[in-house]
């Protein structure tokens, strides 16, 4: 079955709609918890599906390295070698290949890079890139693109944008011969250049996709020009189709974005953070091994109800995180990744209530005024 994408309310520019496929609904605004490597670390996917996650993120450059799209591939696809049913959407690796700067040559043919692994040479192309995603069995698929860094000069920007929208239009020309059961998104680049982006959205939309989404962004720019380029391109993005903003989880951009339009959310946020003992609550951030927590018997969040929080204290949290115990990383990340999903239940209700600005405005002083470091 396509993917089909429908809009049930909104509120001014905020979207509460849902993306139906063949493995099963996501509500959107969503939040797609990252299991980079094939698992989203600390958590089994029942747990997962028990605080409601509808899709999860994995990732095609580690996937390919490690065990290999092959093996995954042979053994029955990544939703049967990770025992989860519902979708899965891949990234096609090419942020991951931005980020090794000091081991790629880039070129119009694709990437040549050298593994963070073992140094081994490798190749990716746009249609490597797609190749590995059909064997991989995902349900939602991105293009290749080149990541514009930050900063970035206009001329190298514009090469970027260049390189990305070719790319982009091999990538659904393999998609049509070879997956064409699998939804594929274009990512929109252009760097901070509010004119490329444009540019970049129009070039994409020319060659048509099954969703867009907005890459390039959370990679070191102040947040004030991220949060320019949201609001100047979320709401050109087409409106019948899910609009994915990458790899931004900070809640106040999520935020922003939300009220600009944008319907698909992924980071590692929740779960990093949860294993550096920064845990989110609904009285702000905590960090957990503070010695004020020492002996303290209450639950770390009152108003949640996750396992974590009906269970155990903040005095036995901060005693398994100093003791570097396992179990720490557990709950903590079961804490985190709960608070992030029922986050977006709530702002999925606002938005049908239409009370999405008092929704912002109330989380936002939460969010500034709340932190315990």
């Amino acid at each position: 079955m396509p993917m089909k994408f429908s809009i049930l309310n909104s509120d001014n520019k905020a979207r509460r709609g849902v993306i139906e496929t063949e493995r099963g609904s996501i509500q959107t605004p969503a939040f797609m918890p990252v299991g980079t490597q094939g698992t989203v670390k600390a958590m089994s996917p029942e747990e997962l599906k028990e605080m409601g996650a509808e899709i999860i993120l994995s990732n095609t450059y580690h996937l390919y390295l490690r065990p290999g799209h092959e093996i995954i591939h042979r053994l029955g696809g990544l939703h049967k070698f990770i025992n989860w049913e519902r979708p899965i959407l891949t990234d096609s690796g090419g942020f991951q290949v931005y980020s090794l700067s000091s081991l790629r040559k880039i070129r119009e043919a694709g990437v040549e890079f050298r593994s963070h692994l073992d140094g081994s040479l490798h190749f990716l192309s746009p249609e490597k890139a797609m190749e590995i995603q059909a064997m991989l069995g995902s349900d939602i698929v991105m293009a290749f693109d080149e990541c514009t860094p930050y900063p970035a000069e206009y001329e190298y920007a514009v090469k970027s944008l260049e390189l990305t929208t070719k790319w982009a239009r091999r990538c659904k020309e393999f998609s049509i011969q070879h997956s064409p059961v699998q939804s594929l998104f274009g990512i929109i680049q252009g760097g901070m250049y509010k004119d490329l982006r444009k540019r970049s959205l129009e070039d994409l939309m020319e060659i048509g996709f099954d969703g867009y989404a907005a890459g390039g962004l959370s990679v070191g720019e102040p947040k004030e020009e991220m949060h320019e380029t949201i609001e100047f391109i979320g709401p050109l993005m087409p409106a019948e189709k899910p609009r994915y903003l990458m790899g931004v989880g900070d809640l106040s951009d999520v935020m922003t974005a939300v009220e600009n339009g944008f319907d698909m959310f992924d980071c590692v946020m929740p779960t990093r953070n949860a294993r550096n003992g920064t845990l989110f609550t609904s009285r702000g951030r905590i960090s957990i091994k503070r010695t004020e927590f020492k002996a303290d018997p209450a639950p770390l969040d009152p108003d949640c109800g996750c396992y974590t929080c009906r269970n155990y204290s903040r005095a036995y949290l901060r005693h398994l995180f100093l003791a570097k115990e396992i179990l720490s990383m557990r709950l903590n990340t079961i804490h985190n990744l709960y608070f992030y999903l029922d986050f977006f239940g709530k702002m999925r209700d606002a938005i049908n209530s239409g009370t999405f600005k008092q929704f912002k405005k109330y989380w936002e002083a939460v969010l500034q005024a709340g932190v315990i470091e």
